[in-house]
């Protein structure tokens, strides 16, 4: 069975009936853009890897009680439940200082590592620093935006009820951020033709 041609859903399906490699496989798919999305939201490595496991430790109990429905918005969903994972890092941390939970559950060991050549490494790693380092420079309303579009694949729509504003107003700010993305790509080319 290859698992790499079935949809989201058959593979959620698959791990529901006792296939971890349907889990394995989502994870396969989705851990980059997941895992940067958290990053460029709390833009540190460590808490990034903590916030990515609770999701998935999320993911994992929600999908074991059989309380999942977005059919077919897998992405979306993982990535709603990161971002409110972050937020609820950030009110925690605005009142109390942080405290290590102390268990030493790793997602990665229990799902097991998948392979991955050590050119696509090295060009994801040097991709992602080339985007975190412009996306850091934005306005954080237009970078929230950009992450959850581009990095979590949500719809406008989606993004607006999470940050709680209008349609517009989100679409205002990823216009904004992309013009500023932009700006920042052209002076960075000029400034290395000088």
């Amino acid at each position: 069975m290859d698992f790499q041609l079935q949809s989201d859903q058959d593979l959620i399906h698959q791990y529901i009936n006792g296939e971890e490699k349907g889990l394995v496989e989502l994870l396969r798919r989705y851990q980059s853009k997941i895992y940067t999305s958290i990053y460029l939201l709390v833009k540190d490595e460590y808490l990034a890897e903590d916030i990515f496991q609770d999701t998935f430790i999320k993911v994992i109990n929600t999908l074991k009680t059989n309380k999942y429905n977005e059919e077919g918005k897998f992405l979306p969903w993982v990535t709603r439940i990161a971002h409110n994972l972050v937020i609820d890092h950030f009110r925690r941390e605005k009142r109390a200082p942080m405290v290590s939970n102390g268990d030493d559950f790793d997602i990665f060991e229990v799902l097991g590592n998948y392979d991955e050549s050590t050119e696509d490494r090295m060009v994801r790693e040097q991709t992602h620093k080339d985007l975190k380092v412009l996306i850091q420079m934005l306005p954080s309303e237009q970078k929230e935006v950009l992450i959850m579009r581009h990095f979590g694949d949500m719809s406008f729509k989606e993004i607006a009820d999470i940050t709680d504003v209008s349609i517009n107003t989100a679409l205002g700010r990823m216009r904004y951020a992309l013009n500023n993305l932009r700006k920042m790509m052209q002076s960075k080319e000029m400034s290395l033709k000088n």
